[in-house]
């Protein structure tokens, strides 16, 4: 099997997780995430540097993976690849781990959304980069 990835899409996809987190847990949703999260101000301030290199290099891990499934499919493909990983797999996997763990429904709607839209927006450019 000669799987072929495009590092630079990998990249871009994995920097896409921050443009689409940041509006996301910013701009949207910052409140109502924090509160059904139980994330006060002062968390939010300690450990940014650890938070951050982890995501990226999880984004990373992520976006190799998917580039790795979507190959030379195309932006069609990529796109619709993204969006059965991150509704098919990752939200459905958090909606199981938050109905054990006994989270809130709008915790769920936020992150299992991020999630849904991440990786749509991820197999969107790796999907046109690798095509």
């Amino acid at each position: 099997m000669d799987v072929q990835i495009n590092w630079l899409a990998v990249l871009l996809a994995a920097l896409a997780t921050f443009v689409v987190g940041g509006l996301w847990y910013s701009l949207l949703f910052a409140k109502a995430w924090q509160k059904a999260a139980g994330v006060g101000d002062e968390q939010l301030k300690s450990g940014t540097a650890r938070v951050f290199v982890g995501s990226f290099l999880l984004a990373a891990v992520m976006a190799v993976v998917l580039a790795a499934f979507i190959g030379r499919a195309g932006f069609m493909f990529g796109t619709f690849a993204g969006l059965a990983a991150g509704l098919g797999w990752v939200a459905t996997a958090l909606g199981v781990n938050y109905l054990f763990e006994r989270r809130s429904l709008t915790l769920f709607a936020i992150n299992g959304s991020y999630n849904v839209v991440t990786f749509t927006v991820m197999g969107a450019i790796i999907g046109a980069m690798q095509g």
